[in-house]
């Protein structure tokens, strides 16, 4: 017994790194800490990419270990037990929520609540805050200031609980392409603690879904920029979350696809789903987003629904309006009569 608990520890440290979500760990900083996982046979990691279908050694059911698995329903535990008080607690609630890199404040206290079942939309300029803002939330990044609670759970202080129930799409994806399809979706099920059986089972529905039945056996590596982004939504839902938290998920994505994810994400919300999502596509934010909030410099500059947001214009002329868009063409004269 003595030789076996180190094992036993190093397993569940692997697991409190790993928990955010396998498809947005950065691989660089994990690749040590997965090596010695018998999750995925070696030669089908060091596989050439080629464009031939590539069909991994399936994974044992028994491959999940059990401390991981012991982690994962303690985590369920605390989440059902919050989630089993009486006062309504919110799916998403941030307070004075601050992050500063050296001189440079790039979130400066952000308050914002979101309902439970409720589909949010964040819209800003480039450089105003949103994918520091929605690392912070996703525990991926430290706050410097202000508190963060998912579905009660404080991220920060129970990052394994709080985490079990967030689903995590980043807007610059680190996957391990180097896997099939199918061998990434039951990566990111097996992480989360699910058996061999439902991590079959929810990849099958999961690419049928997203029209990703053909793929499933090719390389990651080998994907489209869509078919990339729709994997990596898929490996962020496969363990049936309470908030997902998207950033630029319609990015390289077709209109097709984009109307296949849309529907996908509000049948989620309908089921009382929660999505949090990033997006430059005012259109899209009207179309589906029953909330949004307006960030420019790190604040917060106008939220709540999108008709109070928007005061009876579009929601792109108020965010233009907000963001100073107008003011920054003008005085360009010369750029006019270097056409004479």
């Amino acid at each position: 017994m003595p030789e076996v608990a180190p094992a036993v520890q190093e397993i569940v440290v692997v697991e409190e790194v790993v928990v955010t979500d396998a498809a947005v760990v950065d691989a660089a900083a994990t690749v040590e800490a997965v090596a010695d996982e018998p999750v995925v046979d070696e030669s089908v990691v060091d596989e050439p990419v080629g464009n031939e279908v590539v069909e991994g050694p399936a994974l044992a059911e028994d491959s999940v270990d059990a401390a991981v698995v012991a982690r994962a329903e303690a985590a369920n535990d605390r989440v059902a037990a919050v989630e089993a008080a009486d006062a309504p607690v919110a799916a998403l609630s941030l307070v004075g929520l601050v992050k500063r890199f050296g001189s440079t404040i790039a979130v400066d206290g952000v308050d914002l609540e979101v309902h439970r079942g409720g589909f949010y939309g964040i819209v800003g300029p480039n450089g105003a805050g949103k994918t520091t803002t929605l690392s912070m939330i996703t525990g991926l990044l430290r706050p410097d200031a202000g508190e963060i609670r998912v579905n009660g759970l404080d991220v920060w202080a129970d990052p394994v609980a709080a985490k079990r129930s967030i689903g995590v799409l980043p807007d610059k994806l680190r996957l391990f392409d180097r896997l099939t399809g199918r061998q990434l979706l039951h990566y990111s099920g097996s992480l989360r603690g699910l058996d061999g059986r439902a991590v079959r089972e929810r990849a099958d529905e999961l690419a049928e879904a997203f029209g990703l039945q053909d793929a499933l056996g090719r390389l990651v590596s080998d994907y489209s920029a869509g078919m990339t982004k729709k994997v990596a939504l898929a490996a962020s839902m496969i363990h049936s979350p309470r908030l997902l938290v998207l950033d630029e998920p319609f990015e390289a994505v077709d209109p097709v696809s984009a109307d296949t994810v849309t529907e996908i994400l509000q049948r989620y919300v309908s089921a009382g789903g929660t999505v949090v999502l990033s997006s430059h596509s005012m259109d899209m934010i009207e179309r589906v987003c029953d909330g949004v909030a307006i960030i420019v410099h790190g604040r917060v500059l106008a939220s709540g629904t999108v008709d109070e947001v928007r005061e009876g214009s579009t929601l792109e002329d108020r965010f233009i309006e907000l963001a100073g868009g107008h003011k920054a063409v003008r005085g360009m004269e010369w750029l006019l009569s270097s056409l004479d």
